[in-house]
């Protein structure tokens, strides 16, 4: 019997070293029915022809722009689907996989057909043993996903089932294609970041489960496009963990997170101005940073302040999308 077609799709944004070895690795791929294609999202650095030249088998869709994580992925997951695909799996352009991978996620899904979402094992790019993802919780506590296993050298025993997760990484993300009629598509207001814990969160609540698959196994280059703690990352974990919350949370743990932002926010200003008195604490925050903004000095140690504050402030002026022109002169400077 044929075995189910895969398509795995692969976004490219100006990284064309990156997305050229990625795509070398999925040449190693031991599974026989899978195809490949490349969103570029408006690339300037040649990646285009680079990618022609090299892998001329690969489809090439070019969307001319910056469309994000989540709008990139989307016209991967429209093409996908209308070649009538049986999984898809989104994958970053700065992971390298193991040729077993896609091997194991068919298995698993064969075995959890009730599951929505797969995703594997990942480990350092640069340590090729330290474990990077092995499933996620809640704390509670920080208000923040916590990556099972981050940082812990493989022994070979630990994270070795497939098991439920709170979501799968956005980083490999497999899921039958079925689950697009049901769950949808990515949210393109987050752009970058959150956007697949937020599908996840939907699936979760049509009663389909996000998995984690540990013999799907691949390395990870991380935060290669925006940068490990860039202000972009600033920015997008702090407006886009806002939406999420708002989309999928309950108002207690909604205003849980709220609250804990602005704290740690205001403690981070190192001259902030008073706190006025009276009124909402976060549109307190919002007037008196806005104040500080306009006097404070854009050095290396401010920007992911500023970012963060910047982050805030568009999500409670309802300013989705991709990020304002400020935080990427920020980037810039950082």
């Amino acid at each position: 019997m044929k075995p189910p077609l895969v398509y795995v799709v692969v976004l490219n944004w100006n990284g064309r070293a990156d997305t050229l070895a990625c795509l070398s690795s999925l040449e190693r791929l031991q599974y026989p029915e899978f195809h490949t294609i490349v969103v570029d999202n408006g690339s300037q650095d040649g990646s285009q022809d680079a990618i022609r030249s090299t892998f001329p088998e690969v489809e090439l869709i070019e969307t001319g722009k910056n469309l994000g994580f989540a709008g990139g992925n989307n016209v991967g997951i429209r093409r996908a689907v209308a070649r009538g695909t049986d999984y898809v799996l989104l994958l970053n352009n700065d992971t390298e996989v193991d040729p077993g991978m896609l091997d194991a996620f068919v298995r698993a899904a064969s075995a959890h057909p009730g599951a929505g979402v797969f995703s594997g094992k990942i480990y350092l790019h640069g340590a090729p043993d330290r474990i990077w993802y092995a499933g996620t919780e809640w704390d509670p506590q920080t208000v923040h996903f916590r990556h099972l296993g981050l940082d812990q050298i493989d022994d070979g025993n630990s994270f070795c089932t497939i098991k439920e997760t709170a979501f799968a990484c956005g980083c490999a993300f497999f899921f039958p294609a079925s689950r697009v009629k049901d769950v949808g598509l990515l949210d393109e207001e987050f752009f970058l970041y959150f956007e697949e814990t937020d599908w996840c969160y939907r699936a979760r609540a049509k009663g389909y489960a996000s998995v984690l698959v540990p013999d799907a196994k691949l390395w990870h280059k991380v935060s290669a496009s925006v940068g490990a703690g860039s202000p972009l990352m600033d920015y997008f974990m702090t407006r886009n963990k806002l939406l999420w919350a708002e989309k999928n949370l309950e108002p207690a743990a909604r205003r849980q997170i709220r609250s804990f932002i602005v704290k740690s926010l205001w403690r981070r200003f190192f001259f902030a101005p008073a706190l006025p008195s009276g009124g909402h604490l976060v549109k307190r925050v919002l007037w008196a940073g806005n104040s500080w903004l306009k006097t404070v000095r854009r050095n290396a140690a401010d920007v992911h302040v500023i970012a963060t504050f910047y982050g805030l402030r568009d999500f409670y002026l309802r300013r989705f999308g991709n990020c304002p022109a400020a935080v990427r002169g920020l980037s810039a400077k950082s």
